[in-house]
């Protein structure tokens, strides 16, 4: 090892990098970590942390609502949009700092720039190389390009978090977990927010019944959602922006958000010059322990494309310096990974969606329970919580749960557990519910849907 300068390399220090480089040295090796932007990757400084702040924020128009149906008198709300802005920034910096010492302190050495991999054990970066027997590629991923005139007039959900001014009116392409999450976020400060994605349901990729829930409750929240329709162009106007959409239809807005996904962050790197296979989308080929075609070099995180979830890219970090320097060569199980996702009302889900069960096991029972969450009947809130849950009938087993509604991440985390550990749907009648609680109704479930009715909607 002593005829290179490090044992490892690591390329973007996200979450996935700092854990990998922290538990490696923790091990004896030499590490360094190259960042050319701040400290903690996409979901620290654009991710899931402030989207997570800016939720809360924009929640307590409810908030404030709801507490007169419980005798609190609020004086008269008001929203200042740069004092959200300045506390989150606070925040992600001292999180900044947090992420350079939890590496300084684990004898981590970490170099300022844009890294380029030159060959199987060289890493260049700002005109000086580094070597190293191992490299490690974390450099997460960014936002899709936009492929329409007037793109330069358009944010992604790397600019949001930085607005000068809170718009008046915003109209977002997407609908995914990004697209769905921020049009609620504009929708509770008091934007005039539409949603417009190219297809006829929004969140492709859940469970069916969860989609067609979801965009109910956004709608009467006030969130306009227009579907089968793309963009076409962005036009800036006198009065501000105008979309064109496919249907032939325009609007105008102040301002206008893509969010259509996330692409590989691989420009710059070198991978492909050094022998590394990339998938068409730019992924970062790898086999089930992170290594690439070429043996020195790893890849974790966003950039391999399989998951995009920050505690994914934790366990996989992990997986890569066990495997290198703990002499325990580990992978990674992706069943039953619990999800949320922060619309409003959120997202949690885990394990498999109802067209997948009935793929894998044939007979599966289907739970199903809608109902208005105690808090709203003083408020008079016609929100409704949604949960499912799906059984193969063979084994017993729970092999999905899902559900829209107030505390669904907190409560999936939990249920996730269960799932993980193989229990039955005997396991879940014979758990006592706390009560009051819409969790409780995970374990009281007893009749499932009609077969016909579940069929019917598939």
């Amino acid at each position: 090892m002593a005829e290179y300068d490090y044992d490892l390399f690591v390329i973007g220090a996200g979450s996935g990098g700092v854990r990998a480089a922290r538990f490696s040295a923790n091990a004896g090796a030499r590490v360094a970590v190259a960042e050319d932007s701040a400290m903690g990757g996409t979901c620290v400084n654009v991710g899931c942390i402030p989207k997570k702040l800016f939720v809360y924020a924009s929640h307590f128009h409810e908030d404030f609502a709801d507490s007169a149906a419980y005798g609190w008198t609020v004086k008269p709300d008001s929203f200042n949009w740069r004092t959200l802005v300045e506390n989150k920034n606070k925040e992600i910096t001292r999180l900044n700092g947090i992420y350079e010492r939890l590496l300084e302190g684990s004898g981590v050495t970490i170099v300022n720039g844009r890294a380029t991999v030159v060959d199987a054990h060289t890493v260049e970066v700002a005109g000086k190389d580094y070597t190293a027997e191992n490299i490690l590629v974390a450099a997460g991923s960014w936002p899709n390009d936009l492929r329409y005139e007037g793109g330069e007039h358009v944010i992604t959900s790397n600019e949001a978090f930085f607005l000068d001014e809170l718009p008046k009116s915003v109209i977002i392409e997407g609908g995914g977990y990004i697209a769905v999450e921020f049009a609620g976020i504009f929708n509770g400060l008091g934007v005039d927010t539409t949603l417009s994605y190219r297809g006829p349901l929004i969140m492709r990729g859940f469970d069916e019944d969860i989609r067609v829930h979801l965009q109910g409750e956004m709608e009467k929240k006030g969130i306009k959602i227009k579907l089968n329709a793309s963009f076409e162009k962005v036009e800036k106007t006198d009065n501000g922006l105008t979309v064109h959409f496919s249907d032939g239809t325009s609007q105008e807005t102040d301002t206008v958000m893509s969010a259509i996904g996330r692409r590989p962050k691989v420009d710059g790197l070198g991978l492909e010059e050094a022998g590394v296979e990339l998938k068409d989308n730019g992924a970062v080929v790898v086999d089930d322990y992170f290594r690439t075609t070429v043996p020195s070099i790893f890849a974790i995180g966003d950039i391999i494309d399989r998951y995009q979830l920050t505690p994914v890219a934790l366990a996989e970090g992990m997986a890569v310096s066990k495997t290198l320097y703990r002499d325990t060569p580990s992978t990674v199980d992706y069943e039953y990974i619990p999800t949320a996702v922060f619309s409003q009302p959120p997202i949690g889900t885990v394990g498999l969606m109802e067209h997948e069960a009935r793929e894998k096991y044939g007979d599966v029972s289907i739970f199903k329970s809608t109902f208005r969450t105690l808090k709203n009947t003083l408020t008079g809130s016609d929100e409704q919580t949604f949960m499912k849950m799906i059984v193969d009938k063979a084994s017993d087993k729970v092999v999905g749960i899902h559900m829209v509604g107030t505390d669904a991440g907190e409560m999936t985390q939990g249920f996730a557990v269960a799932l993980k550990a193989g229990a039955t749907k005997a396991v879940f009648d014979s758990t006592v519910g706390i009560h009051p609680t819409s969790a409780e109704e995970f374990v009281t479930m007893r009749e499932p849907v009609p077969e016909e009715t579940a069929k019917a909607a598939e």
